[in-house]
């Protein structure tokens, strides 16, 4: 079931457009022996492949390096490091702390629909969008959310004033998986949960 913040995946190409440059593949080293063969016509094999260590998955680290050199952020500044480990939490289905192949695909698909909304909002090409410019963008992918809870995303992740693309990813990814959280939880779909302590604080720190 489909849910508000998780975007559509469109066309996962490669040398998609991002913030006016072509998101080229990064230059790094990888593979490792015994990989398992994909489809040679999947361009995010060759991403993946780069990408991934000697355990031919990727870990948050090797995340940041990728994006840093695809600049996806705009430019060239590292992406950030902690948004990098809860995108990863967000598809961690098996709780290594890493992605393999299918995960990272599904994330470049999700990022790939964040950046067309966020470009949708930056208007002037800064890299960056502005409080209410945030809040039109939360409301296009479907959430619903009081005025003071939009104020408290906004104080959260603003800079000076305004919110940087590696910024937004991670208050796109708490919203999805809070959100998913949240449904998963109220099966009767009667607005609230039931939480334990421990059980909540499980829940919210994996995120």
């Amino acid at each position: 079931m489909a849910y508000p913040g998780y975007g559509g995946f469109g066309n996962m190409n490669p040398h998609m457009q991002m913030m006016g440059q072509t998101m080229a593949p990064p230059n790094l080293q990888g593979a490792y022996f015994g990989q398992p063969q994909y489809p040679e016509g999947d361009p995010m094999w060759g991403y993946f492949r780069a990408v991934s260590g000697q355990d031919g998955e990727i870990d948050a680290e090797e995340l940041q390096r990728c994006l840093t050199q695809a600049g996806i952020n705009g430019n060239y500044t590292p992406f950030s490091l902690e948004t990098c480990r809860i995108m990863i939490a967000m598809l961690d289905r098996d709780h290594t702390g890493k992605m393999g192949f299918n995960e990272f695909k599904e994330l470049w698909g999700v990022l790939s629909a964040w950046k067309q909304n966020f470009c949708t909002f930056d208007q002037d090409r800064s890299g960056t969008v502005e409080p209410h410019e945030l809040n039109q963008a939360i409301f296009a992918m479907g959430y619903r959310l009081s005025p003071q809870t939009l104020n408290s995303i906004v104080k959260r992740y603003s800079k000076s004033g305004r919110i940087y693309f590696d910024d937004y990813v991670a208050c796109c990814v708490k919203l999805r998986a809070l959100t998913d959280l949240f449904r998963r939880r109220d099966g009767m779909q009667q607005g609230f949960v039931n939480f334990i302590y421990d059980d909540f604080l499980q829940c919210t720190m994996a995120i």
